[in-house]
């Protein structure tokens, strides 16, 4: 647009912008495992507009895109409910899990997916092909027992003629099978509750003999309170992980004598295993790691020298990193990344060159930079003196300014996990957010991955306590610097972040209104009803139930609604399994009959996660509404209004 033209004066939070829920929607997908197969490239595309399909996306050499699983073919895995690993391709033939029934299907090239695994109450994910033996050796789920979820490494026929191979189990978790380049090894991790993997997990190593079983294993890393993530065996045969045994996620290698760190430093090469197939590293053709490097919150694209230790940059734009999603073969390297400039994209690298092109965005939305906010890493002091950390975005229009004096009201993200971080990638959800003329922080409370062991460890024990102080101070921190205005605060989150959000409206008097999306209101609830994978999660995260039962009282937000006096609004997928919906429904209930405004939006149809376009329109729109209403401000742009009680 023409810098010429003068701003229209308007309150922040009415503005109009050309960043619709519309074009969100319309124009974003999702972006997750990718792989290369010979000289192919395939990605998997979480598309909003096709209800959420998941969809395998393959690209060849001349240009050509084309999807791999047919509609109504949806590729995506429901072990441990998050899923991940959902697919392997090998010299053109695809094997992936379909959401529906969750069996493995086999796709030749040019032919029909046909199912390989048979009708039953099983999952799979994290597969590798055996090819020697004709075979996949894949995580199994096996849900026959609905009380007594049974979790192992097993090996499938692939093209489903034959028995099933048990491999390992009698652990409660396994992840991660990977076989050595000459198919003699197996590797793989196994963890036990109350861990979750980022807590402790082992790493094994065992021979496989002739039948297709597995010799005796020997523990090769790790441990009940040392973290291994992706075990990959280098083409020599070398097998190379990352832990966090020195209070980093840093790489290591089993060499002659053991393990061998390779470059070790206060940086994290690795992720919380949330999903399955997560991957930070890969190796070059020359022996060389090419490898994503967490610093303080910001991620970076590097070659490692597994050698000598030397880490180099590469000029790739990769400040975030996603879920993990890299895959390198000979001088190419394919990965999933972002920064402040640009979403998540597909990228790939020329290792020889350095250069790199881009393959599939994120978002395509096609807005000028003049009202791109970009984010701002920010410290701030939080209780008793420790720093805490956030990315900052100030409002950003160039239509229009606010009345002399005004300051914006801020909109507070607390992440889910809550063993994850805020994203540093362009993400148009927030900029929908500061083009109306909203401030927003993203804050990476204690208990945040991207800082160190003894960091990401601040919420045991604490949730509800940490993360709340932490959200509460960066807004206060904010208010005080005079970047925000302090009686319209608001805090929003998702999951384990929509409980910080409830727990800060009611444990702490900060924050003028909130939006909870399918966050916990019932610590007591959740930790007797959800599924096996998190089933022990707050043992370590608020205390070991039911012995401290008392503590999950104290920290519910529906057991304290007498301490929440400002307005919510509460939004809700109706066949979610992680944070059931009478979560959201009891605590809708208990705030409308204290009379505080409220709202509920349920969407049938959505899980943990809205991925249907019309619901994630809905949704945007519908908090923009309740915010107007409960802040007093008129919205130039016309929204669809949400019922709200008491108001």
């Amino acid at each position: 647009m023409s810098t010429n033209i003068t701003p229209t004066i308007a309150p922040y939070g009415s503005w109009s912008s050309p960043i619709t829920a519309d074009a969100i929607v319309a124009e974003s997908i999702g972006i997750g495992q990718v792989a290369i197969d010979g000289d192919s490239i395939l990605w998997t595309e979480g598309r909003p507009a096709e209800g959420g399909r998941n969809v395998i996306v393959r690209g060849t050499p001349d240009g050509a895109i084309a999807d791999v699983n047919p509609s109504p073919f949806n590729a995506r895995t429901r072990v441990h409910e998050y899923g991940g690993g959902a697919w392997i391709a090998d010299a053109g033939v695809v094997w992936f899990s379909n959401f529906d029934d969750q069996r493995i299907y086999r796709q030749d090239a040019d032919g029909e997916p046909k199912p390989i695994t048979p009708e039953a109450p099983l999952r799979y994910a994290d597969a590798m092909l055996d090819k020697s033996r004709n075979r996949l050796i894949c995580v199994r789920e096996d849900h026959t027992d609905p009380d007594d979820v049974v979790n192992a490494i097993v090996a499938v026929p692939t093209d489903g003629v034959g028995e099933q191979t048990l491999l390992f189990d009698g652990w409660d978790f396994a992840s991660s099978p990977r076989l050595s380049p000459d198919g003699e090894t197996l590797s793989w991790l196994s963890w036990n509750h109350p861990n979750m993997p980022w807590d402790g997990t082992h790493l094994w190593m065992a021979p496989v003999l002739g039948d297709g079983t597995l010799g005796e294993a020997t523990l090769a890393a790790g441990g009940s309170s040392v973290s291994v993530y992706q075990p990959e065996w280098s083409p020599d045969g070398v097998l190379h992980y990352a832990s966090d045994e020195s209070g980093w996620w840093n790489l290591y290698r089993i060499g002659e004598n053991g393990p061998e760190p390779l470059n070790p430093d206060e940086s994290e090469y690795a992720r919380p295993q949330w999903v399955f197939a997560s991957r930070t590293y890969g190796f070059a053709g020359n022996g060389d790691i090419i490898c994503a490097v967490n610093r303080r919150g910001a991620w970076s694209l590097n070659r490692l020298n597994p050698n000598t230790g030397a880490l180099t940059p590469l000029d790739v734009p990769a400040g975030e990193m996603g879920r993990g999603d890299l895959a390198v073969s000979g001088i190419t390297a394919v990965v999933v990344a972002g920064d402040a400039e640009r979403p998540l994209t597909l990228m790939r690298v020329n290792l020889n060159t350095g250069y790199w092109d881009t393959l599939r965005t994120s978002s395509t939305t096609d807005v000028a930079a003049e009202y791109i906010s970009p984010a701002q890493a920010i410290e701030f002091p939080s209780n008793e003196g420790r720093p805490a950390y956030a990315l900052y975005y100030a409002p950003r229009n160039p239509e229009y300014r606010a009345p002399m004096g005004e300051l914006p009201p801020l909109l507070t993200l607390s992440h889910g996990g809550p063993t994850a971080a805020a994203s540093g990638a362009l993400d148009m959800a927030v900029q929908f957010w500061t083009s109306r003329g909203f401030a927003v922080v993203d804050v990476n409370y204690g208990g945040s991955v991207g800082y160190g062991r003894t960091y990401r460890q601040l919420l045991n024990g604490n949730w509800g306590v940490v993360d709340v102080d932490d959200c509460a101070n960066a807004a206060l921190y904010l208010v005080h610097q005079g970047m925000a205005d302090g009686d319209r605060l608001a805090i929003r989150g998702g999951s384990a972040g929509g409980y910080t959000t409830l727990a800060a409206l009611t444990f702490r008097n900060v924050f003028a209104a909130g939006a909870s999306y399918y966050g916990v209101s019932d610590l007591t609830a959740l930790a007797e009803d959800t599924h096996k994978f998190e089933s022990r999660y707050l043992d370590r995260l608020v205390a070991p139930y039911p012995e401290g039962a008392d503590t999950y009282r104290r920290r519910s937000p529906i057991e304290h609604t007498d301490g929440l006096s400002c307005p919510i609004i509460l939004l809700q997928g109706l066949e979610d399994r992680i944070v059931p919906p009478n979560q959201a429904e009891m605590m809708f209930d208990a705030v409308r009959s204290k009379g505080i405004p409220c709202a509920y939006l349920p969407f049938e149809g959505e899980q943990h996660g809205f991925r249907r376009a019309e619901n994630i329109k809905r949704a945007l729109e519908g908090e923009l509404y309740f915010y107007s209403r409960v802040f007093g401000f008129e919205l130039a742009d016309a929204v669809e209004s949400v019922a709200i009680e008491n108001l």
